[in-house]
């Protein structure tokens, strides 16, 4: 009891419940307007939004090569500031060439089989642009430790798109009116952000070293060689079901999985982001100090595996239901998507808030590998409900080897865990 109640008042576990408290609370706002915004939005209107981030995220991980998961690794403190700079650097550059694309937007759109996207295409370069900084100033945040900056930045971010979608919807802007929210909620957030930590945080970044930023980056070369092709991979396989499947079952069954993906998926990716960003800067510390991490990482394993499972025993019972009261009848099947996907988003916390340990450990081409395997699991999934013309087995699918694929990486992160255990052990 004692090692427990020890484990709990860590500074690691408040720095979590710092992150979790405060996007609970953003999470709470978001479930209090969906079912308005179900009743103002059609699931087309969801469709094309989610196919607008999709093609967005996907941009974004291109946007910085993955560089600024490179900033909390540097012992010094000019180093780290180099590697800001140069992520910096990549994504003023690549967004400046986005920018370009805006002329072939019909083009775009018509390779998506969806033509109201063109209309919005205008916006990508922003949305790319504000969620590249915002990665960027995320993990500097979490190399100072200041997890309140980013849980302020995550609160009003998520109440200012929930608001967006709100005002937009009463006001008659229904097609675009969730493109416009999420684009300015970032957008406000992140300048307040910035507004207010300058001085204290952000001050040291205005010293530049060209000589700096060549070094860095040459030394966490890595990171745009494996780490970036690795996250690109996992951003498409992510948005596989919207990329792949609306040029061929459309945008009402798109929007309905979309529903889908953010009801389950967004409490498990609240948890895990805020467990990842304080464990991978734990962990970074053992290793400096030579210290063990064994003990946290399965200690994590154990306590979530024994909350989560009766939690998602009691969710696949009433599920259906439940969407069908939260959201209104039209969205019943959302719960039977969300269904399928409870093995996947189970490993997914799990894997989630402990894969930095590839990058910890250097293992990034061992990393790739499985980032791939995922991808394939999915193509697959999806591709035998493709060939079948069956909307709900593609997303059996794909849930099925999502969580089969996850699970395995799970298994090799905790081999890396116990080599490193083992290895200072035997020193």
């Amino acid at each position: 009891m004692n090692r427990f109640l020890s484990f709990i008042s860590s500074s690691g576990v408040r720095n979590v419940l710092k992150l979790l408290s405060a996007n609970v609370v953003a999470q709470v706002i978001g479930l209090v307007v969906y079912p308005f915004l179900t009743r103002m939005y059609s699931p087309e209107d969801f469709g094309l939004l989610n196919l607008f981030l999709s093609i967005g995220n996907v941009l974004v991980v291109l946007a910085l090569a993955d560089y600024y998961y490179s900033i909390v690794l540097p012992k010094e403190e000019r180093q780290a500031s180099s590697l800001v700079h140069a992520s910096l650097i990549l994504l003023v550059l690549t967004t400046g060439l986005l920018a370009v694309s805006i002329f072939f937007s019909k083009q775009v759109a018509h390779l998506f089989n969806s033509p109201h996207l063109a209309e919005y295409y205008w916006l990508l370069p922003i949305y790319v642009f504000i969620m590249g900084l915002w990665n960027i100033l995320n993990y500097w945040y979490i190399r100072q430790k200041r997890f309140g900056s980013i849980s302020t930045y995550q609160v009003s971010q998520n109440a200012l798109s929930a608001g967006g979608k709100l005002l937009f919807g009463y006001a008659g802007i229904l097609q675009g009116g969730m493109i416009y929210s999420v684009v300015l909620a970032p957008v406000i957030s992140l300048v307040v952000s910035i507004v207010v930590r300058f001085r204290e945080v952000l001050r040291p970044l205005m010293s530049v070293s060209v000589n700096g930023i060549r070094e860095m980056s040459k030394k966490y070369r890595n990171f745009p060689l494996y780490v970036l092709p690795r996250s690109l991979v996992n951003v498409l396989s992510g948005q596989l079901p919207v990329l792949l499947l609306t040029p061929f079952f459309g945008g009402r069954f798109v929007g309905l999985f979309s529903m889908a993906l953010l009801l389950g998926y967004m409490p498990i990716g609240t948890i895990s982001r805020a467990l990842y960003q304080v464990m991978y800067q734990h962990s970074i510390e053992s290793v400096h100090h030579a210290q063990r991490i064994g003990q946290v990482f399965w200690r994590f394993i154990g306590y979530t595996s024994l909350v989560v499972i009766p939690i998602f025993v009691l969710l696949y019972f009433v599920l259906p239901d439940l969407t069908d009261w939260l959201l209104g009848g039209e969205w019943r099947v959302v719960g039977e998507y969300i269904r399928w996907m409870l093995p996947w988003l189970f490993v997914s916390l799990l894997t989630g808030s402990t894969c930095y340990l590839s990058d910890v450990f250097m293992q990034q081409k061992k990393g790739l590998f499985f980032e791939i395997l995922l991808f394939v699991s999915r193509v697959v999934g999806l591709g035998i409900g493709v060939w079948y013309n069956d909307f709900t087995l593609a997303i059996a699918g794909y849930s099925i080897g999502t969580a089969l694929a996850i699970f395995a990486q799970l298994a090799w992160l905790s081999c890396l865990v116990r080599r490193y255990d083992n290895g200072l052990s035997i020193k």
